[in-house]
């Protein structure tokens, strides 16, 4: 319902800001906006084509690196999660 609620006035921002980049951060904003079949799992990391803006990716919620008990697994997802931040800022160089 929340979704529901809200997509109006995304799509209001989005039309009025027209960002270059978009980053989906968790399945539910992605599958929120690119439909119910996205996989992050399968997906993050990855520019989109989307008509959200001319690049897209979807990665993990910040929060779930921070529910990862293992210190050397939450590390290393932790160092994706920033290699995949770090694509998004190359895309937008040095503004």
């Amino acid at each position: 319902m929340e979704i529901k609620a809200c997509l109006p006035w995304l799509e209001a921002e989005l039309e009025a800001v027209r960002p270059e980049v978009v980053v989906l951060l968790g399945a539910t904003a992605a599958q929120a906006l690119l439909g119910a079949t996205f996989r992050v799992t399968r997906e993050r990391g990855k520019f989109i084509r989307s008509n959200l803006a001319p690049h897209v990716m979807a990665t993990v919620h910040p929060s779930s690196l921070l529910r990862i008990e293992n210190d050397a697994e939450r590390k290393d997802a932790i160092r994706v999660f920033v290699r995949e931040l770090r694509q998004v800022a190359a895309v937008l160089g040095d503004r």
